[in-house]
Parts: C-alpha cells; sequence; structure tokens
C-alpha cells in the first residue's frame, strides 16, 4: 500500500522539479544564446564598418586578411557580399560550404541588403544542428552596398546548454531521491497497520475470530482503531462462545431429565391395556422422545463442530481408507450397491471437524432418504474458486504458484438413483431444520446438511445439491451432494519424492 502512496507522491515531486526546473532551464538556453547573438552582433557590426571604409577607399586587403584570420581562428565563416550576393571580401570557399546547409540564409541576406539588420528566431533545440546566421548591412538606408555574413556553428554552445540542463536536472532530483528517502519508511510506518488490519478483517470474515489487530505500532490515530477493532472483536468473540456453549450447554443439561422421563414413561409398558388407546398415546410419547433425544445429540454435535473453525490439509485416500469399508458394509445390509470412483493421491483442505463427519452424513442420507438402490462416490479434479479459508495453526498461506491459487478444486460427489428432490427444494434443504415432507416419518433432525454446508463453507469450499443416477425405471433422476474443496498441491522433498505441501 505504501507503493500507491509513492506512486501519488512521486509524480507529485516530478511535477514540482519540472515546474520549478523548465523556467529555470529556458533562462540558461535563452541566456547562453542571446550572448552568443550579441557577440556575433558585436562583430559584423565592427566588419561592416571597416568594410564601409575599405570599399569606399578601394583599400581591401587589410580586412580580407582579417577576416580570413577570424575564420581560422573562431571557425566561423564570415563573408562581405555585394548587392549581386558575390562574395567580395573572406574565405569565399569555407562560406559557401557553410552557406549550403543553411535554407534561411538567402532570406537573412536579401532582408540585409534591403538595409534591415536580422533578427533571430530562436526557434532551435539543443539536438537541432542548425547555425546561428547574423548579417549587417555595409552603409545605411539608399546607400547600402553590400553585407557582412557570418555563419556561426552552435555544436559548442548546444553542449554547453546540455551540461547545464543535466546540472539542473540532476540538482533537481536531489529533492526528489530525499522525498522518496523519507516518504518510503514514512509511508511503511503509517500504512503497516492498515495492511495488517485488512489482513484481519479479512481471516475474520472467513470465520476466525481469534485475530487481533497489532494496537502497538503506526501513528495514534490507527492505533487507536486498533483497540476499538480488538475491543469490538473481543464482544464478537465472546457472544459467540457465549451462544455456543449455551446450546451445547442446554443440550447436555435437557438429556438427563429426558432419558429419565423417557425411562419413565417406558415403565409404564406393562400397565398399558394390549387394546385401548394407552398404547398409541404410548408410541407417540415414546417416538417423541427420541426424536428429542435425535435433536439435542445434533444441536450438541453441531456446537462442537463449529468451534473448529480452521482448516487443514488431508489426503482424500487416508480418509476413504478409514470410511469405505464400513459403508460397503452399511449399503449391504440395506440391500444396495457402493460403487467408489476415486483416483489416488488427491490431496485437499479439510473442512473444520473432519472431511470424514461431512461424507458420513451424505452417504447416511442417501442410505435413509433416498431408498436407492446404488450408491456411487466420485472425486475430480476441476477449475473452482481462490481458496479463502482460515488453516490450521502452522500452516502457510497458499503461493502464487500453488495449485489452490490457480483456482483448482477437488468435487466428490455422493450420487444416488432414489427418489431425489425437486429442484425447487435444493435450496432449502441446505436451511436448518427444513425436512423434505416426504420424510416427515423418516428418523432425522434436518439439521446434516446444513452443519455440513456451514463446515465445508469454512474451508473456502461449496456443498451444491445436483441430480444424481437416473432411476432405474426411467421416471427420472435421484438425488446428489457435490462437495467441492480447494486443491492442497504436494512439492519435492529433498530426496525428490512428493511430499505434502503446508496450505
Amino acid at each position: 500500500m505504501h507503493r500507491r502512496l509513492l506512486a501519488v507522491l512521486v509524480p507529485l515531486a516530478v511535477l514540482l522539479v519540472a515546474a520549478l526546473g523548465v523556467p529555470l532551464s529556458v533562462t540558461v538556453a535563452e541566456r547562453e544564446m542571446q550572448e552568443t547573438y550579441v557577440d556575433r552582433l558585436n562583430d559584423v557590426g565592427r566588419f561592416a564598418s571597416l568594410a564601409e571604409t575599405a570599399l569606399s577607399t578601394g583599400r581591401t586587403e587589410a580586412l580580407h586578411q582579417e577576416l580570413t584570420h577570424y575564420h581560422r581562428l573562431y571557425g566561423i565563416p564570415v563573408a562581405v557580399i555585394d548587392m549581386s550576393g558575390t562574395v567580395l571580401l573572406g574565405p569565399a570557399g569555407a562560406y559557401r560550404e557553410a552557406a549550403r546547409a543553411e535554407p534561411a540564409l538567402p532570406r537573412i541576406v536579401t532582408a540585409a541588403l534591403a538595409g534591415a539588420r536580422s533578427e533571430p528566431s530562436w526557434e532551435w533545440a539543443p539536438w537541432d544542428d542548425s547555425a546561428l546566421v547574423v548579417a549587417e548591412p555595409v552603409g545605411r538606408d539608399s546607400e547600402v552596398v553590400g553585407t557582412v555574413v557570418t555563419i556561426s556553428d552552435l555544436s559548442r554552445t548546444r553542449h554547453r546548454i546540455l551540461v547545464r540542463w543535466a546540472q539542473l536536472a540532476g540538482l533537481g532530483l536531489l529533492p526528489l531521491v530525499a522525498l522518496v528517502a523519507v516518504a518510503w519508511p514514512v509511508s511503511a510506518w503509517v500504512l503497516r497497520p492498515v495492511r495488517e488490519l485488512d489482513a484481519a478483517s479479512s481471516r475474520i470474515s472467513r470465520g476466525d475470530l481469534t485475530i487481533r489487530a497489532d494496537a502497538e505500532a503506526g501513528p495514534v490515530e490507527l492505533r487507536r482503531l486498533a483497540e476499538s477493532f480488538n475491543t469490538m472483536m473481543d464482544a464478537v468473540e465472546n457472544a459467540v462462545q457465549r451462544q455456543r456453549a449455551f446450546v451445547s450447554d442446554a443440550s447436555h443439561q435437557l438429556r438427563n431429565p429426558l432419558t429419565s422421563l423417557r425411562l419413565a414413561v417406558e415403565s409404564l409398558e406393562p400397565h398399558l391395556r394390549a387394546s385401548g388407546d394407552g398404547r398409541q398415546v404410548y408410541d407417540v410419547a415414546v417416538d417423541e422422545l427420541k426424536a428429542m433425544q435425535r435433536m439435542l445429540n445434533s444441536l450438541q454435535a453441531s456446537a462442537r463442530m463449529e468451534s473448529i473453525r480452521t482448516a487443514s490439509p488431508v489426503d482424500l485416500d487416508a480418509v476413504l481408507a478409514t470410511r469405505v469399508d464400513r459403508w460397503q458394509a452399511l449399503t449391504a445390509t440395506a440391500g444396495q450397491t457402493l460403487a467408489v470412483d476415486v483416483p489416488p493421491g488427491l490431496r485437499l483442505l479439510e473442512p473444520p471437524g473432519g472431511l470424514g463427519s461431512v461424507l458420513d452424513e451424505l452417504i447416511s442420507n442417501a442410505l435413509r432418504l433416498s431408498d436407492a438402490r446404488v450408491v456411487e462416490v466420485t472425486a475430480r479434479v476441476a477449475p473452482g474458486r481462490t481458496s479463502t479459508a482460515p488453516v490450521a495453526p502452522g500452516g502457510a498461506g497458499a503461493g502464487p504458484g500453488d495449485a489452490s491459487a490457480a483456482g483448482e478444486v477437488v468435487t466428490i460427489a455422493v450420487r444416488d438413483d432414489g427418489q431425489g428432490i425437486d429442484a425447487s427444494e435444493r435450496a432449502q434443504a441446505l436451511q436448518r431444520f427444513w425436512r423434505s415432507p416426504r420424510h416427515q416419518n423418516v428418523p432425522g433432525t434436518g439439521l446434516g446438511l446444513a452443519i455440513c454446508a456451514d463446515l465445508v463453507g469454512a474451508a473456502g469450499g461449496e456443498l451444491r445439491l445436483e441430480e444424481g443416477l437416473p432411476r432405474p425405471d426411467g421416471s427420472g433422476r435421484g438425488f446428489a451432494a457435490v462437495v467441492a474443496l480447494p486443491v492442497v498441491p504436494r512439492v519435492a522433498s529433498p530426496a525428490g519424492d512428493p511430499a505434502p505441501s503446508q496450505v
């Protein structure tokens, strides 16, 4: 984030340096050009005065030698030109060679022969190679008999200007470097608590209520914000803990009197008549007591599982190794067939409370509620959303090269060819205490799928309900529960063997 602040400060500093340096650079360039122009103007003015005397008296030899000496000394061609444009005095060869490269020379010479002194255009740049042409009339008004012309190479002048510009640029960069040197640590000091607070908020949004912000770093305003944030999180965590403790304690405290009540009701069975309304009322009471016991057990299990809010890596092979034999035994007892199609070597992020508990619930639903003949468990790797789950202590965040960061997920599907549920009921099936009207007489609490969906979501995954396998009679499709969990990639160990990577 401090890079973003510097991204704003640095252009502002550059603009400030440019605002101060550009006028100064232009002033330096104009001064250099003005000095050069004044020097050439003084030279041609002197030569024009000498040329007027020399041409009027016919004594031109001394002036010709002086013009030649001037060219050898300064490298500037200078010539006296008559009204027809012919070079009368000076180094004619050097003048003509320099004149061929100056397209503006005829215009300047024509103006000088008309009695007008040429003015510089100042349209130039340090990377331009045009020369400075200065012309001075010889004579005045209608008595002009010629002109003195100098063609000055400005390469040295431009070099000096570029050097001065480089020096000014270097001086201008010093404040910029000083600004960056000061702004970088200051922005890091100011924005580090903001970055940490943002990371803490992200962890909290994923269910980790134990995270706290650093209230000892940064400006005093950010420290007060961090303290308020931590106070708020203490209150939220305490409220959630009290809520879970209440559910757990209430379930535990109600279990004993409920058990006593059930024993008391069941003790009445020997005293009931074989026929009559008492037997029916007794059966209803026992069934309701059993349902209440299952409800209390589910609430207590829910509170215990939801108290675990971190996910951890797990090998799917290890989970299935402890579950498949039991699932096959249960399906065989119910006269059903279990098919497992899971490729080896899959490693994924396990939901809080364990992936095995989630799969047990899905298999149980398929056995109890669907009236299916075939139950199929499959797993595949597919593109999905990036994992945002909190991880177990000791794990590291997914890096840029991790597969989970790339958005791959393992989809575990439990499908059957039973009754299934309508598409309109699938969203309701993930709500707590909801039960299908067809299953009101089947033992259950309506909490299983809802708890599984919450736990899978806490691991950065998703539990969705879909159509299952085709029914044997062709009347439709059964039920399918699909769990999508982030992939945990494996990294090579020093020995060269694949080793599980930390999440």
